[in-house]
């Protein structure tokens, strides 16, 4: 039986400048912190950086959403630090919102407004 979402991670040219744009991103210090990966405790979730081995191809077919309580505030936050606008904030129905942003890195961070889901 899947349990939910335990890890993700992004793949970054520069560890080091990495971990000081992710702490701010996410407001939040690295719980491990080695050469090769940092890992970020993210309400209970794994946010992870690796270096990237090689230029990578990044294709938009994995994608991770991010919950938020102000979807608006927090877009607004990630593009003032750099990163750029990937999809802006919308509504996709039922009071659900969506938006993506770019790191510095070009991988995609996906946050949601989603107030039906509810942790179990």
């Amino acid at each position: 039986m899947i349990q939910g979402l335990r890890t993700c991670i992004y793949k970054v040219a520069d560890l080091p400048t990495a971990i000081e744009w992710y702490t701010k991103a996410f407001q939040t210090e690295p719980y491990f912190n080695e050469p090769f990966y940092v890992g970020f405790n993210i309400a209970g979730y794994e946010l992870g950086l690796q270096t990237a081995q090689e230029e990578t191809i990044n294709p938009k077919n994995i994608f991770t959403y991010w919950g938020v309580d102000d979807i608006r505030a927090e877009f607004n936050r990630l593009v003032e630090l750099g990163a750029t606008v990937d999809e802006h904030p919308n509504n996709v129905g039922d009071k659900i919102e969506v938006c993506s942003v770019i790191d510095p890195w070009n991988n995609i961070i996906g946050l949601i407004y989603n107030p039906h889901f509810k942790l179990i």
